[in-house]
């Protein structure tokens, strides 16, 4: 595919800066592959978005009725060296390829890790993804953590890639996750929280709710089971999470903001061994939860419309080993 060019105007209103609106107004143009904030925020950089002929910067307005000229360049050439790593591949066809990704296991590859991750097993099994993602991420739509296990779709066309990534950015995905977590939230039925997720100021490898410049976040949290030994207050539950938007470690940030990370949780929930929440598991569980990789967060069903045959697919993924016992193990300590 070569490098696409196109023209638009800007609409006679407030437009706001340049990065959010031209992420919004490309979104509405079908011809023109889907591209993210940053991505826009890249390109505005490297002069190939020009508004009425001049390079502007992302947090400038563009003008009411500008020109707007976009250089989409062409897809790079996909430089990741396949390798034979087993993947649990839940669905195939010329365009996707729906897996269950491991826990333990990296999506993408980055400038510092180049092997070991699900795209060069997938390179290895699948030959042919998508060209959109670049160098490091061909075919790479959405991620979820790494030590994070469940669902996830890959294009394998560049048509492919374009459709779902307008399906995630108008979030018309269906995304459910099983997450085990400390303690028992209050509320019954469904809660759903809202609140901006960005980078924390005070913790720069962690993402934190309600922090300036944070980006919209919106969950649904439904509590499945509690667990506990009789006559004691409940020390774990499983909810599931339902997701509107996508934002990095939502689920982890929303449920410990909440009071109630998640068991496992290496950045946001790992408690000192003196601490209540910690001491009121059971021995058992606690074993349990020291044999996890990570965070107990499995993402559990993956739904939406094929982007090229318009066909509603869903996909429930199984929860790995080590899930699976510390799910056991919470539920043989319910029944003491």
């Amino acid at each position: 595919m070569r490098e696409q060019k196109f023209t638009l105007t800007a609409s006679p209103g407030s437009t706001g800066r340049a990065d959010k609106y031209l992420h919004e107004l490309f979104g509405e143009e079908e011809e023109i592959p889907l591209l993210s904030r940053s991505q826009i925020q890249k390109m505005l950089e490297n002069g190939l978005i020009l508004v009425d002929g001049r390079p502007i910067r992302a947090k400038d307005p563009v003008p009411a009725g500008a020109r707007i000229d976009l250089t989409v360049p062409a897809p790079v050439e996909i430089s990741v060296e396949p390798e034979d790593i087993p993947v649990d591949i839940l669905y195939e066809d010329p365009h996707l390829i729906v897996v269950n990704k491991a826990p333990g296991l990296t999506v993408h590859p980055s400038e510092t890790r180049k092997s070991g991750t699900l795209v060069n097993a997938l390179l290895f099994h699948v030959k042919d993804l998508s060209g959109i993602g670049g160098k490091l991420r061909p075919g790479i739509v959405h991620r979820i953590d790494k030590d994070t296990s469940g669902a996830l779709v890959v294009s394998k066309t560049d048509e492919a890639h374009a459709g779902l990534s307008k399906l995630f950015s108008s979030h018309t995905i269906e995304r459910r996750y099983w997450a085990l977590c400390y303690g028992a939230p209050a509320w019954t039925g469904t809660e759903t929280f809202r609140s901006s997720i960005g980078r924390s100021p005070v913790d720069r490898k962690k993402m934190a709710a309600d922090v300036p410049n944070g980006r919209d976040a919106v969950s649904h949290f439904t509590v499945l089971e509690k667990y506990g030994i009789s006559g004691k207050n409940p020390h774990a539950s499983m909810i599931e999470a339902r997701l509107e938007t996508g934002r990095t470690h939502q689920v982890r940030v929303h449920l410990t903001k909440l009071g109630h990370s998640l068991l496992g949780d290496p950045v946001y929930g790992t408690p000192a061994s003196n601490q209540p929440k910690w001491k009121a598991l059971p021995r058992e569980v606690q074993a349990a939860v020291e044999r996890l990789p990570g965070q107990a967060l499995h993402a559990r069903v993956l739904g939406f419309k094929h982007p090229v045959n318009g066909l509603e697919m869903r996909f429930e993924a199984p929860p790995f080993e080590a899930f699976r016992t510390l799910l056991g193990t919470l539920t043989k300590a319910l029944e003491k």
